[in-house]
């Protein structure tokens, strides 16, 4: 099938250096979508045209470009107002798009699981409400291609009632998955697992890393959004502990706020571990800044206080000196498409579990055994000897865990 082929549009309103670094990454996510880009057009601007975006002269020189490139559409890197929309459609002749229309085609097509789709359709709905008369124009100028994956040509289009109606229904099963989610995480607590999620900026080698550390079977590809329903997985330490790492949705530049709002519950899964794991892309050009945004977004989301291990992947592509992450508690470099350094990242995670833990010598009676067990699994023995009343044991252990053994068990130590 051939691609459809866009003009990307920005405008500089300082940093012309990351405006185009951002129009390289529109690029991509225009290819992750089906399409190509087949030529891009800038204008220095103090703010967006409120009418136009652009400036009147250049929006003539944008429709000169669409005749010489037969383009099929436009998209702009920031988000358009439906009126933006609606005077570049019908100035331009072709189907006008923006960034968060592109994000959000991409997670229609990526979303598998029932809560990935619901959560897709009803960020795709409240952006369509606050666009009704510019999006339907714009996409009516072509049937099919990116923007039209989701809810699909329907009454919804046009009638705001009804989106507002659907909106309710999916706001309604949302909650329900938040309910059972809920449940789910309170049975985690119950058990005591130590949670670590991994967050990172699109296509950081998030997936690469959890199949690497685990086993599993993550769809992992050179895409940005390759996956986006949160995976969970256990991981053994060599002391015999277990953790779950949960891989949860990449961060981008410009995430559309819908997407922070429809995926709250699966990014909550953050908010909720015990020890964040972030994962860089060392040999992304942009690193800086993508290292940023992430840090931005688990400011917004109130993600704070949590010890930070930060795994600078990707690291067989580069050659320079090992990067270091200020705001991190512990740095290191992995290679997880060629699991190097995997060592020293369990590490890492065993020691960052040991300073959140307390450590407490204990006599364990042989038939309180299932107890013992318990330790070995959410702690990290230090010792462990079997005596003729009991198993002594010396261990790391969360400090819920050693309240219980006060409670359970009179200590004869």
């Amino acid at each position: 099938m051939e691609k459809e082929k866009y003009i990307l549009i920005s405008i500089i309103t300082s940093d012309e250096q990351e405006t185009m670094a951002s129009l390289d990454e529109l690029s991509r996510l225009i290819d992750t979508a089906g399409g190509e880009e087949c030529a891009r057009l800038v204008q220095r601007l103090p703010h967006p045209d409120v009418k136009s975006y652009l400036g009147s002269g250049k929006v003539e020189e944008l429709r000169m470009e669409v005749i010489m490139t037969e383009a099929d559409g436009v998209v702009c890197d920031d988000e358009l107002t439906s009126v933006q929309m609606q005077t570049l459609s019908d100035t331009l002749g072709v189907k006008v798009i923006d960034r968060t229309v592109v994000i959000l085609d991409i997670f229609a097509a990526h979303a598998s699981s029932r809560e990935g789709k619901i959560q897709v359709e009803l960020a795709q709905l409240s952006y369509r409400v606050s666009h009704l008369s510019g999006l339907g124009r714009a996409l009516s100028r072509q049937g099919g291609g990116i923007g039209t994956r989701g809810p699909g040509e329907t009454k919804l289009e046009t009638d705001r009632r009804a989106i507002r109606h659907r909106m309710g229904q999916l706001s309604r099963q949302v909650k329900e998955i938040e309910s059972a989610r809920e449940t789910s995480r309170k049975k985690r607590i119950r058990n005591r697992a130590t949670v670590v999620a991994i967050v990172g900026y699109t296509n950081a080698g998030k997936s690469t890393l959890l199949n690497a550390l685990t086993g599993a079977e993550v769809l992992a590809e050179d895409k940005l959004f390759a996956t986006l329903d949160p995976t969970t997985r256990a991981l053994s330490l060599p002391d015999g502990m277990q953790v779950l790492l949960t891989d949860t949705v990449g961060f981008i530049h410009k995430l559309p706020h819908q997407l922070i709002k429809a995926f709250h519950s699966t990014l909550e899964e953050a908010q909720y571990a015990d020890i964040i794991l972030h994962v860089i892309d060392a040999s992304d050009p942009d690193l800086l800044m993508h290292k940023k945004v992430v840090y931005d977004t688990l400011a917004k989301l109130e993600i704070t206080g949590k010890p930070i291990i930060t795994a600078f992947n990707k690291t067989d592509l580069v050659i320079q000196a090992p990067l270091r992450d200020a705001a991190a508690d512990q740095t290191v470099s992995v290679s997880a498409k060629n699991k190097e350094g995997l060592d020293e990242l369990i590490e890492a995670l065993s020691d960052a579990i040991k300073q959140m833990q307390t450590l407490i010598k204990m006599q364990i009676p042989y038939a309180e055994t299932a107890f013992a067990g318990r330790v070995r699994q959410m702690g990290q023995v230090v010792k462990e000897e079997y005596l003729e009343d009991g198993i002594r044991l010396e261990a790391y252990v969360p400090a819920s865990l050693a309240s219980e053994y006060a409670a359970r068990i009179k200590p004869k130590i």
